[in-house]
């Protein structure tokens, strides 16, 4: 029987030595760095890359993490930080939600001809639409909504105020509507 040892009991045997605890730490939350990261970048090749680096330097790091946050809120600051420096260097275009191609885009899926409102399920939707959101907007309902994270730790994890990042969530839950509704018509409002 396996005992399960919390975050920080990991990271203290991983600063004495035992370089397998810190497998557990990445097993534990690789999958939420990954989809954040893909959530950034759009691309599955930049989100395992990304991934990695933020695995690598908080290895490296590690002995600099304050216990006055969670891991997860630090890791996840990682993962921003480094998604962002990512973005910049790729100098990437985001479409907004005006953008008549990213309408067009929306509407091909909804249409009766390809099958996919009869035959994927209401996440589907969901997710597709996070993914079409600018990175901020994306990762701020990511870490809410998937990594249940409070305000104030998604504050940390992004550098802003609690109170910006409630302001940004508000934003982002409304641009999401907006492209659900662009998406589903009028499924819609049953999924809000």
């Amino acid at each position: 029987m396996q005992i399960y040892r919390s975050d920080t009991e990991l990271i203290e045997e991983v600063l004495a030595g035992k370089q397998q605890a810190y497998a557990e730490l990445v097993g534990r939350h690789q999958r939420f760095v990954f989809t954040l990261a893909m959530r950034f970048t759009k691309s599955r090749e930049s989100a395992e890359e990304i991934a990695q680096d933020c695995f690598v330097k908080a290895y490296r790091s590690l002995n600099s993490f304050q216990r006055t946050a969670k891991f997860s809120t630090w890791l996840y600051s990682i993962v921003y930080t480094t998604s962002m420096t990512y973005l910049r260097k790729k100098q990437l275009l985001t479409d907004s939600i005006d953008d008549e191609t990213v309408s067009v885009e929306l509407e091909s899926y909804a249409s009766p001809a390809n099958g996919y409102a009869e035959n994927r399920s209401r996440s589907f939707y969901v997710n597709k639409c996070i993914e079409m959101l600018l990175p901020d907007d994306s990762a701020i309902i990511t870490m809410f909504y998937k990594g249940e994270q409070s305000l104030e730790e998604i504050g940390k994890a992004l550098h802003m105020d609690p109170q910006t990042v409630k302001v940004k969530l508000h934003r982002a839950r409304q641009r999401l509507k907006q492209k659900l509704e662009i998406m589903l018509k009028h499924e819609v409002k049953e999924l809000l």
